[in-house]
């Protein structure tokens, strides 16, 4: 039993190898990169195709769409900054009303104050 892992072991040590030795290979073949690389060029240029494709028939793009949701990502910060402004306004204005209401409540204490002073006054001397 003790001779089962160590043989598997090293066969796992050794196909490890071979993989990563099989994908450097492949990696440096020149025939490999240039298809590689020649798929890519394939790739990008249908994704170009298929955008002019699609704006010939005035149906948007994925790229179209992301950069409409980026800027609708944007409006939708900027609005929420106005909200906050807003409610910032609000309670400004309540705080001014607030103050609007004790300067009457202090305006009747002073009259209410007027009047006593005036019955409390003695009559004037003739």
């Amino acid at each position: 039993m003790s001779e089962d892992p160590s043989l598997r072991e090293r066969v796992t040590k050794q196909s490890e190898e071979a993989i990563g030795k099989l994908a450097q290979e492949l990696l440096e073949s020149p025939v490999v990169t240039s298809a590689m690389s020649a798929a890519f060029e394939a790739r990008e240029r249908a994704m170009r195709a298929q955008e002019v494709a699609m704006g010939a028939l005035n149906l948007p793009s994925a790229t179209d769409l992301e950069r409409l949701t980026r800027r609708l990502r944007g409006v939708s910060q900027r609005l929420e900054g106005i909200e906050d402004n807003l409610d910032d306004v609000g309670d400004r204005i309540q705080k001014l009303n607030s103050v609007d209401q004790i300067e009457q409540r202090l305006a009747a204490i002073e009259a209410a104050l007027a009047r006593i002073e005036a019955t409390l006054a003695p009559p004037p001397v003739a």
